[in-house]
């Protein structure tokens, strides 16, 4: 079974088959994807009859690929499942930003790898760095980044439920199952 195959199993487990909350903006979801992501990937049927292989195209091509997570899973499967399940609930964009910023902080003053742009897209740079950020700090720094990617996602979760009154009924769930 490949790092994306573990990633998707794992999130459609988590996530509900179907259902539409009252607070949620994106309307009805089917295996944690909402029904604006669904349209803009081409679905057009019901929500509550999304195949699940299509639920599984849309999550590869939306989310593990832009990501470039297989590449981090050749490094480490639990970030690459980590960032998986951060850009599923805030976006690709963020879950970037998240490792790009740990990155920066935790290469010990541009010692181990330069700093790069946070720009919220991964690329060779990104994959280049966090390959050395893991051979240089090993299973420690595994354990280290998931906390730091944690942490940020944790405090995204909190300004979002800020911003947003409806958001509160979300914020106890996310930190229970996402953090």
């Amino acid at each position: 079974m490949s790092a994306f195959d573990d990633a998707f199993e794992s999130t459609v487990k988590r996530e509900e088959a179907s259902g539409e909350h009252s607070a949620d903006r994106g309307g009805a979801t089917a295996y944690g994807i909402t029904e604006a992501v669904a349209r803009k990937e081409g679905y057009t049927g019901a929500m509550s009859e999304l195949p699940l292989e299509t639920a599984k195209e849309i999550y590869q091509h939306r989310y593990w690929r832009p990501l470039r997570l297989e590449a981090i899973a050749e490094v480490s499967q639990p970030v690459a499942l980590k960032l998986f399940d951060t850009a599923l609930s805030m976006g690709v964009g963020s879950a970037a930003k998240f490792l790009q910023r740990s990155l920066n902080a935790l290469n010990r003053q541009q010692a181990d790898y330069q700093d790069m742009t946070v720009d919220g897209a991964i690329g060779p740079k990104t994959v280049a760095a966090f390959h050395s950020f893991i051979t240089k700090r090993k299973p420690q720094g595994e354990m280290v980044m998931l906390k730091a990617i944690s942490s940020l996602q944790g405090a995204r979760y909190i300004e979002i439920a800020e911003s947003r009154d409806q958001n509160e009924a979300f914020v106890f769930d996310w930190l229970a199952t996402r953090v």
